[in-house]
């Protein structure tokens, strides 16, 4: 479970146009192949400049594609660097398209998976006197007693509904389940939320950062969500963040809060979009202490329990043998599972029930949070935020 070399190369085996690049020594990222990413703006003028090598244009809301021919070999990564080059400030908003991993399962950090739990009864009702939405981009969301009745989840389950075992090996996907899962964290600590559901990973965990522009050019046309919590990133090709990611979070503006995961790998490398100014970048504790996968630094604002988690899950049943009595791969709904992905939703859920709970927008409602003031912080690990109940929210 713990052979890096193996991950990698199975995910690059499921993800044929996926390459590692290294610009920096010890430093990879991953890409697609021939592929950068313009802000909307400036697609015409890097169009002009890469013309030569350009094999398609494929624009969309505030983000425009560029595809080069593969035989011209060229290096995307300093491709976007000349393009992006103009002193000390960029000229041009463009970027290679970095591959996004859900966490915990990512290829330099520790392989978590989750373990069935017993059922867990639904968080009681609260006192809202206001609405509250968090969006959710992850894996999507699979029906479970917890909100299959509840309208925000009627209004999109067949449009986000959770890829279980897409390569059909009759085993559970690595990371399906992650936004059921998240799902729960938060409603564990904001019950009277509305979830919005957008899927940028596959089962498998892996996405791009041209899917994550996709969804919050979309939550920042239609005004729906007042928290999104990320629970994926990515280590970029120069430690700097993707300027066409950072417009797509920009667009959201004040009015809405970004909460991210720091990542797994036991590192204080900038993690995105964890680490942009605007964003939440949170850390996973295990009890009093930094646990043991999670990424630390500067950049990181706030850090709550990623170990041992327990919340709502998908129902499978694997092909794996009965062991001592217990099925290891048979799920009924629950599950416990470890990551700096579920320390996020508990930033995000908190944040949107002081929202609902006391009327205030949600840029308040993070101030007080995160007020370092009222809460104890740790160096490189930001300002602690507790669960709001340890039955509902650890395992």
């Amino acid at each position: 479970m713990f052979d890096q070399q193996a991950r990698l190369e199975r995910l690059l085996a499921r993800h044929r146009d996926a390459v590692v690049v290294e610009p920096l020594p010890g430093r990879p990222a991953l890409i697609r192949r021939d592929e950068i990413l313009v802000a909307g703006q400036d697609a015409g003028a890097a169009e002009g400049l890469v013309q030569r090598w350009c094999d398609s244009r494929q624009d969309e809301h505030g983000v425009t594609v560029l595809r080069l021919r593969a035989p011209a070999k060229v290096d995307v990564c300093e491709l976007a660097a000349v393009l992006g080059s103009g002193g000390r400030h960029r000229r041009l908003s463009v970027s290679p398209n970095h591959l996004v991993l859900g966490q915990p399962m990512w290829w330099s950090g520790p392989a978590d998976r989750p373990r069935p739990a017993a059922p867990m009864p639904a968080p009681g009702p609260v006192r809202a006197r206001r609405d509250v939405t968090v969006a959710i981009l992850d894996t999507g969301l699979s029906p479970h007693p917890w909100y299959a009745d509840a309208d925000w989840f009627r209004e999109q389950r067949d449009e986000v509904g959770e890829v279980l075992d897409a390569d059909l090996d009759f085993e559970l996907d690595a990371q399906a389940g992650h936004g059921t899962f998240i799902a729960g964290v938060v409603l564990s600590q904001a019950p009277s939320a509305a979830l919005r559901a957008r899927r940028v990973i596959g089962g498998d965990g892996v996405g791009d950062e041209l899917d994550v522009i996709r969804a919050l050019e979309s939550l920042a046309r239609r005004g729906r969500a007042d928290v999104v919590n990320i629970s994926l990133g990515c280590h970029t090709y120069d430690d700097r963040p993707s300027p066409v990611l950072s417009r797509a979070v920009a667009a959201l503006g004040r009015r809405t809060v970004i909460v991210a995961c720091a990542g797994n790998a036991a590192t204080d490398r900038p993690f995105w979009p964890a680490a942009m100014k605007p964003v939440v970048g949170v850390a996973a504790l295990d009890g009093p202490d930094r646990a043991w996968f999670s990424n630390y630094g500067w950049w990181v604002d706030a850090c709550a329990q990623g170990v041992g988690l327990a919340s709502t899950f998908v129902r499978f049943d694997g092909s794996r043998p009965v062991e001592d009595g217990t099925d290891p791969d048979r799920f009924d709904g629950f599950a416990t599972w470890s990551g700096t992905s579920f320390a996020a939703p508990v930033v995000a859920g908190r944040i949107a029930a002081l929202a609902a709970e006391e009327d205030i927008d949600p840029c308040a409602a993070a101030d007080r949070v995160l007020d370092p003031g009222r809460h104890r912080s740790l160096p490189d690990l930001g300002t602690e935020v507790h669960a709001e109940s340890a039955e509902n929210a650890l395992g």
